[in-house]
C-alpha cells in the first residue's frame, strides 16, 4: 500500500480518483488548493502526487516549481491536464514531473502511470544515495577522463558494466546543465513516458537504465522515435548488464536498436578490477550521509579485503548500515563485519543478476546461460567435463550452446 495525495480543485475528480485508488489498496488525501496540498504534502509525505495543473489560487506547475527549487521533491509528481494545457504539461515535465495525465483519465491509463511511478520510485530508493567519487586508481581515473572527453561529443553511448558497476554515475557526468534529464528504467515507465518523450527530453538527455529490458515492440518505437529525438537535440545514453548482442541473437532485442545505441561503447570496470579505490568511495558516501562519523583504520581494512560481487551498490548499502548500526562517531571493526556477514548473504541473490520480473522462459534462458558459462569457465572449455558436470549428452551441450549464444573455441573443441 502506498501513499498517494490527489490534488484537484473539481471535487467530481477527487472522489473518483481516490475511490479508484482506494479499491487498488492505496491509501490516498486528497488537496482541493494548494494552501491543502502544501499542508498534506508535509504531514503525509506521499509517495505520489496527482497534481492538477489549473487551480484557482496557484496553479500546479507553480507549486511544482516551489517543490523543485526547496528539495522537497522526493517522489514522483504526475501533472495532470485538460486538451488546453498540454504545452504546460509537457513543460512541467521538463521541470521535474514525472510525467502527466491528460483529462479526461483513461483507467488503464492512470493506473499503469501509478503502478510505473511508484514501482520506479522505490527501486531509485534502494539505488540512493549514489556514491559520489568514482575512485581514484588508474582505472578510475581512466573511466571518468572517457566520461569527460564523451561531454564535448553529442552522440549515443551504452555504458557496458556488471551489476552495480557505477553505470548511473558515469551516465549522469552526461547531464547538460539547466537541460531535461528523462530516466527511463523499465518498460512500465516507457509506457508511461514513451509518448511525450521527445517533448519532455528536448535539448537533454534521455537514460535508458538497463536498455535489455524494454520489450520488443517498445524497442521498435524507439527505432522509430529515434530521429524525431535527435531532431529535438535529445542524446540518448543507455545502460545495460545483459550482453546485447546475445539478446540480438536470441531474436530478443532489435538488431536496429542495438546498431544505432552501439555508436560508442564504454565498459565500467567492476569494483573488483579497481579494490584501491574502495577505502575513498567509502569515505566518500560517509561524509555524504554522516559527515560527523568516521571509519577506524581496521574497518577501512575490512572493507577493502571484501570482494564486492555486487560492486558499488553493494560498497553504499554496508556503509550506510555500518553508520546507522555503530555506537558512538567511529565505525569500528565489528560493526563492519556484522553488516558485511549479511551482505554476503544477500549477494548470493543478487550476483546472480536475473531480472525476475520477467517471464518464466527468459528467466529459464538466463539460468541456463549463467550455469553453462560458469561450467565452462570453471573447465578451461573443456566440452566432456562440461556435459558429465551438467549430466548431459555432450551433442546437446553442443545444440543448448548454439541456441543461447555461446561461443566456445574451435582449438578447445577439437581437444576434447
Amino acid at each position: 500500500m502506498s501513499k498517494i495525495l490527489v490534488v484537484d480543485d473539481e471535487i467530481g475528480i477527487r472522489e473518483l480518483l481516490s475511490e479508484i485508488l482506494r479499491e487498488e489498496g492505496h491509501q490516498v488525501d486528497v488537496a482541493e488548493n494548494a494552501a491543502k496540498a502544501r499542508d498534506l504534502f508535509m504531514k503525509a509525505r506521499p509517495e505520489l502526487v496527482l497534481l492538477d495543473i489549473w487551480m484557482p489560487d496557484v496553479d500546479g506547475v507553480s507549486l511544482l516549481k516551489e517543490w523543485v527549487s526547496s528539495g522537497l521533491m522526493t517522489m514522483p509528481i504526475v501533472m495532470m491536464s485538460g486538451h488546453g494545457t498540454i504545452d504546460t504539461a509537457v513543460e512541467a515535465t521538463r521541470i521535474g514531473a514525472y510525467s502527466f495525465l491528460e483529462k479526461p483519465i483513461a483507467l488503464q491509463k492512470l493506473l499503469s502511470t501509478v503502478s510505473a511511478a511508484l514501482r520506479d520510485q522505490s527501486r531509485d530508493s534502494a539505488r540512493e544515495p549514489v556514491y559520489v567519487t568514482l575512485g581514484k586508481t588508474e582505472a578510475a581515473l581512466h573511466l571518468k577522463r572517457k566520461c569527460e572527453a564523451l561531454t564535448k561529443t553529442a552522440g549515443p553511448v551504452l555504458f557496458l558494466e556488471a551489476p552495480g558497476s557505477g553505470a548511473d554515475q558515469c551516465a549522469s557526468l552526461l547531464k547538460k546543465t539547466n537541460k531535461p534529464w528523462v530516466v527511463i528504467s523499465s518498460p512500465q515507465e516507457y509506457e508511461a513516458k514513451g509518448e511525450q518523450l521527445v517533448e519532455i527530453s528536448r535539448e537533454g538527455v534521455v537514460f535508458f537504465r538497463e536498455i535489455g529490458r524494454l520489450e520488443k515492440p517498445q524497442q521498435a518505437d524507439l527505432v522509430s522515435n529515434w530521429g524525431n529525438l535527435q531532431e529535438a537535440g535529445t542524446r540518448v545514453i543507455a545502460s545495460s548488464t545483459a550482453k546485447l548482442g546475445s539478446l540480438v541473437a536470441q531474436e530478443q532485442f532489435d538488431i536496429r536498436l542495438y546498431e544505432l545505441i552501439c555508436e560508442t561503447m564504454v565498459d565500467v570496470p567492476p569494483l573488483k578490477d579497481r579494490i584501491d579505490d574502495v577505502i575513498e568511495i567509502a569515505k566518500s558516501v560517509l561524509f555524504r550521509k554522516y559527515p560527523a562519523k568516521s571509519f577506524s583504520i581496521a574497518a577501512l581494512n575490512k572493507l577493502r579485503s571484501f570482494d564486492w560481487p555486487v560492486n558499488l551498490s553493494q560498497l553504499c548499502a554496508v556503509v550506510l548500515s555500518s553508520a546507522q548500526f555503530s555506537v558512538g562517531d567511529e565505525i569500528g571493526t565489528n560493526d563492519v563485519i556484522a553488516v558485511l556477514e549479511n551482505s554476503a548473504r544477500e549477494s548470493m541473490i543478487e550476483t546472480s543478476s536475473f531480472d525476475f520480473d520477467t517471464d518464466y522462459r527468459s528467466a529459464r534462458e538466463m539460468f541456463d546461460k549463467q550455469y553453462l558459462e560458469y561450467h565452462l569457465a570453471k573447465e578451461g572449455g573443456n566440452m566432456s567435463r562440461v556435459a558429465t558436470k551438467a549430466g548431459i549428452e555432450r551433442t546437446h551441450l553442443y545444440r543448448k550452446l548454439k541456441q543461447l549464444g555461446i561461443k566456445t573455441s574451435r582449438r578447445n573443441d577439437a581437444m576434447n
